[in-house]
């Protein structure tokens, strides 16, 4: 909780917002009174003990007039969602117990450069969409070193510690988190039933949502970020190969 808090302050300074007030509690409790959804988030004005709050979870099928708890729960001040194009004086931003989809954290983020929690939430202050993703069909990269996007993670174990060369459309880019640019590369190959078709990548190096790329990097298994924030494989410290 304490990193996860720590990373929302880093972000927040980067990008000229208030910082997050610590929460009284890690749990928010309420009725819905009103339900928001947007792209990959719901926004939730809840009834609680200690009056209304606004708070942000991941998007899930909330009904008005359920009882909800959000978990892991951080408040922030002035925040601005662009995608609702308003400003929350208070919000908090957390995890709905039982909602599933990996337990990921709602967290805030914001348009230019700014350190802060990985990938996890970057369209939630308006960033763009992830691109149309149904019809990648990109060539796999040539090689001893080369992999499709399946055979990375299909192959994680072997593959630990070593390089790996492939080439993949960015369905997803997050600049300048945590050091590092954050991008998701599919290729065509794999299955999203078994979460086989999408790989994260990480670079120093700059490219956009749509770009098909070639990159370079290495292989890291079991990366745990914290705060709930952990991947199975990723390619890490890539490089864009001409």
């Amino acid at each position: 909780m304490r990193m996860f808090l720590a990373v929302l302050v880093m972000l927040l300074a980067g990008i000229g917002l208030a910082a997050p007030s610590a929460p009284s509690t890690a749990v928010v409790k309420g009725e819905v009174l009103e339900v928001k959804d947007v792209d990959a988030y719901t926004y939730l004005r809840l009834k609680t003990k200690e009056g209304e709050v606004w708070a942000a979870v991941n998007k899930a099928p909330v009904k008005k007039g359920a009882e909800v708890t959000v978990e892991n729960a951080a408040v922030m001040t002035n925040f601005t969602s662009k995608t609702l194009n308003r400003t929350f004086d208070r919000i908090v931003f957390g995890t709905l117990a039982g909602g599933g989809a990996g337990g990921a954290t709602a967290t805030a983020t914001g348009t230019g450069p700014a350190p802060g929690k990985g990938d996890m939430a970057a369209m939630h202050a308006g960033l763009p969409q992830p691109a149309e993703t149904a019809d990648v069909k990109v060539p796999k990269a040539s090689g001893p070193d080369a992999r499709t996007v399946a055979e990375i993670i299909g192959a994680k174990a072997e593959l630990k510690g070593k390089t790996v060369l492939v080439r993949g459309k960015v369905v997803k880019y997050t600049a300048e988190v945590l050091g590092k640019n954050w991008i998701h590369l599919r290729d065509g190959s794999g299955s999203a039933a078994n979460k086989t078709n999408d790989v994260l990548v990480t670079t120093k190096d700059e490219t956009k949502v749509g770009d098909v790329v070639l990159v370079k990097g290495v292989v890291r298994t079991d990366v745990d970020l914290g705060s709930g924030y952990a991947y199975a494989v990723m390619v890490d410290e890539a490089t864009l190969q001409k």
